[in-house]
């Protein structure tokens, strides 16, 4: 009988991992409603009613813009949806309606607005977005009002795809292909480490990884629970890394090396990390304050990262962008008000002395090879250099298809390299007019010409980081600057480099 039981037990346990099976994951729904409602239901607080007629379900008695048809979709935490809806109304005027989401996590509820169009009245009108959903335990799709709160409205053909990507692991890897001369990388979202086909995809391609933002410190600032710990101590802070850790656990798991991305930056920073009390329009505090924040900040991050993911961490842009385009001076930001000129060296002293042994520190800039910018960053490096807590430079490379010449960029990385600093290419993407043959051709081209020199100044450089890996998920999507479409196929840029030095076959 205890046997029986055991295997009954086993067999109950088992039943979860079936239904989170690859096969089980949900990638379509369409509906006509010609078998009635499909599963929807009126939202509201129970003056709301649907009704099916004519392949269209419409919705009356309204009372507020929320009240809505609504469906719960079994959708899947990182993957990416096409939503569409027909919707039409007989309102005097043109108005708004908007896909949404509701979604819960822990009993709390939360929502999104998906997609909206304005509608005519008398007419069918087309919404349609793309959804990569966060991770929560359920989710609701539905279509409201934005105005108009009360309006009847009808709806059809509401339909959910899953933007279905194949990911090709067997490609030429680029990490195998430069090991002789660099590391090879890329940037990441948290929405991109939820999707792990694609993670193992990029993990086929490099083997280190950069968080685009979620390392920054407008994520990892926690401001409600240093407001809280300000009040008996203002130089106290507090930290969350549930951003990063997705990133961080694949790369843990995965043996793949992370460049930290930033410390301390101008941007992305929020005011109230400078100001008293950790208010949003206080005062500012003052220097000594300052400093200890930053200290007990770096400290934390140090410390959490060495005892939750020892090695993984293996160098940190500590300063991001401190010097001005135009005149090659220091940027005036929070940090040169709050604590002054040398903020750039405090911070490399800080974070030299709770970094990990082995841990390179870089500062981090673009327009390396303009001449005053240039001028200005040489000036601080010397400056970080005398002091012994720099290892690094990292060239921020989002360039044109022309732009900077090869001949700018070579003196840059030679009076850098010369300096005894170690390089990396930490942003490098490459803008084209659009997605033609042509202009696709020329960014190949471009491409070659910059790993070209790469590979001239091999020596120097740690690695060679692309800032993003598919044009769709770039902050320059518009522009088609990475190495892989939106379907994750490779451009002729990639084609390029790896023929550089793979050639083809005769």
């Amino acid at each position: 009988m205890k046997k029986l039981v055991a295997l009954l037990l086993a067999l109950v346990l088992a039943l979860p991992a079936f239904a989170l099976a690859e096969e089980e994951v949900f990638r379509s729904y369409a509906s006509d409603f010609s078998q009635g409602t499909d599963g929807w239901y009126a939202r509201s607080t129970g003056e709301a009613s649907i009704s099916v007629a004519d392949g269209a379900l419409t919705i009356t008695g309204r009372t507020a813009t929320w009240n809505s048809p609504g469906r719960d979709f079994p959708l899947v935490a990182g993957k990416k949806y096409t939503v569409s809806v027909e919707v039409k109304h007989d309102a005097a005027e043109a108005f708004e309606l908007m896909i949404s989401a509701a979604h819960s996590k822990n009993g709390l509820e939360s929502y999104e607005n998906i997609a909206r169009a304005k509608a005519k009245p008398g007419e069918w009108t087309t919404i349609s977005a793309t959804y990569t959903p966060s991770n929560y335990d359920n989710y609701i799709l539905y279509v409201e009002t934005v105005n108009f709160g009360t309006t009847d409205f009808s709806m059809r053909n509401f339909n959910v795809e899953l933007d279905e990507i194949v990911f090709d692991n067997t490609l030429p890897s680029l990490k195998d292909l430069y090991a002789p001369y660099f590391d090879l990388g890329a940037a990441t979202t948290k929405s991109e480490t939820l999707d792990e086909k694609r993670m193992d995809f990029y993990a086929s391609q490099f083997n280190i990884l950069t968080p685009g933002n979620e390392l920054k410190p407008d994520f990892v600032l926690d401001i409600a629970a240093s407001r809280k710990l300000a009040k008996e101590d203002p130089t106290a802070v507090a930290v969350k890394f549930d951003n990063a850790k997705p990133l961080l656990d694949y790369c843990q798991k995965n043996g793949i090396k992370v460049h930290g991305h930033v410390l301390v930056w101008h941007s992305q920073t929020p005011e109230a990390f400078f100001r008293e009390g950790y208010s949003s329009s206080g005062t500012f505090v003052s220097r000594e304050v300052m400093l200890a924040r930053l200290d007990n900040y770096v400290r934390l991050i140090m410390e959490y990262m060495e005892a939750n993911y020892p090695g993984v961490i293996v160098s940190w842009d500590v300063v991001n962008e401190a010097i001005n385009d135009s005149n090659g001076a220091l940027r005036e930001s929070n940090w040169t008000k709050v604590v002054g000129d040398d903020f750039v060296n405090r911070a490399f002293e800080i974070a030299r002395k709770y970094a990990p042994e082995g841990t390179k520190l870089y500062y981090n800039d673009y327009n390396t090879p303009e001449q005053m910018k240039l001028i200005g960053i040489s000036k601080l490096l010397d400056s970080l250099i005398a002091d012994g807590n720099i290892d690094g430079y990292g060239f921020q490379a989002h360039y044109g298809a022309t732009t900077p010449l090869p001949s700018r960029i070579r003196a840059a990385m030679q009076e850098i390299s010369a300096k005894g600093l170690r390089l990396r290419v930490s942003e490098l993407d490459v803008a084209i007019d659009n997605n033609s043959e042509v202009q696709l051709r020329t960014q190949a081209y471009r491409y070659v010409a910059l790993f070209q020199i790469f590979m001239e100044y091999a020596e120097h450089i740690d690695a060679v980081q692309v800032w993003g890996v598919t044009d769709d998920l770039s902050w320059k999507a518009s522009n088609y600057p990475l190495l892989f479409d939106a379907k994750a196929r490779p451009k002729f840029a990639f084609d390029s480099i790896v023929e550089l030095v793979q050639p083809k076959a005769e």
